[in-house]
């Protein structure tokens, strides 16, 4: 019976009130109401050039970029990540926040890191759920402190992007049973090419196995706003997706390219056709990183990869297809 209950109750854990002021640890950000987010870090041997805050995906937890910190740490740029409530050994693991907290927690990570590095240009990078939570803190009172948003394959897949019996399958559980988890064994989805590391996510125990229904409606809560949010995006941004992308399709991730207000000129996509998913970790992250790195230097400089080129001839190609 209580099994049945705990199927039939939607919930969430959105922020509390405020009970104090927000603050930066050596090894976590303490939101202002009382929430400790672990943060992991990746400085440079020397003065750093640039400050990275990185914003992890569904299910994951800040140890996503370790891979992508170190290696931007090498080159100068100090990297910063912390776990989402929700995620890793954030409060409520499995449990969703909201749009909301999520935009407003990056906000306050954003300011506090600032503080920590006075004087050097900020970033947000964020992983697919994380790139839509960028989205949303740029587009609703941007930080003032940031001067860009990279996004690697951003969640911009919403309900109007889905098909029918997607919205309708999800409608259905999400009203009979929320609290039920799902798998997604059984998919022959591959989000990369870097097996080793898929394998070792599958071993790790911050590494979300098994989802609420709720939990995926409120991400597709997320993916809704910063879809229909990305045409008011007006910080420089380089947006990353990967042509064999099984995760979140080409067309509505396109729709999003087509839309920012400022593409061609502070902002600009970059495709990697040997690309999935998980850009930053897949084989070829090397590639990638040096694109950020090379943007982050000079965001008017031809990315060293040519994926923006790659990215302009995609469009172009799009756009010949609807005339």
């Amino acid at each position: 019976m209580g099994l049945l209950l705990s199927a039939c109750a939607a919930a969430t854990y959105p922020a509390g009130p405020d009970i104090r002021s927000a603050a930066l640890e050596a090894d976590a950000i303490v939101a202002a109401d009382g929430a400790r987010l672990p943060l992991r870090s990746w400085l440079p041997p020397g003065e750093p050039k640039a400050v990275i805050v990185a914003v992890h995906g569904m299910n994951d937890y800040s140890n996503a970029f370790d891979g992508v910190g170190k290696a931007l740490a090498a080159k100068g740029i100090a990297v910063h990540a912390y776990d989402q409530r929700g995620f890793g050994q954030a409060p409520h693991p499995g449990w969703w926040s909201s749009t909301e907290t999520m935009a407003a927690d990056l906000r306050v990570a954003a300011h506090l890191l600032q503080a920590r590095h006075p004087g050097l240009p900020l970033y947000v990078l964020g992983e697919s759920m994380g790139g839509a939570v960028a989205i949303e803190a740029a587009v609703h009172a941007p930080p003032p402190e940031v001067k860009g948003v990279i996004l690697s394959a951003p969640a911009v897949w919403g309900r109007s992007s889905m098909g029918l019996f997607q919205r309708a399958v999800l409608w259905l559980s999400y009203r009979i049973a929320p609290g039920w988890t799902l798998t997604g064994r059984g998919l022959k989805i591959q989000p990369s090419d870097n097996i080793e590391m898929l394998r070792a996510l599958s071993r790790d125990p911050l590494v979300i196995k098994e989802t609420r229904v709720d939990t995926v409606h409120g991400m597709v809560d997320l993916m809704d706003a910063a879809q229909e949010d990305a045409p008011r995006l007006e910080l420089p941004a380089l947006l990353l997706y990967g042509a064999r992308d099984e995760i979140i399709p080409p067309e509505p991730t396109w729709a999003a390219v087509a839309a920012l207000p400022h593409l061609g000129d502070s902002q600009r996509a970059a495709l990697y056709a040997g690309g999935w998913h998980m850009l930053l970790r897949d084989l070829q992250a090397q590639v990638v990183i040096d694109d950020i790195a090379a943007w982050i230097a000079d965001r008017s400089a031809p990315l060293p990869s040519g994926a923006d080129r790659a990215a302009s001839g995609k469009l172009a190609t799009l756009a010949s297809e609807t005339r």
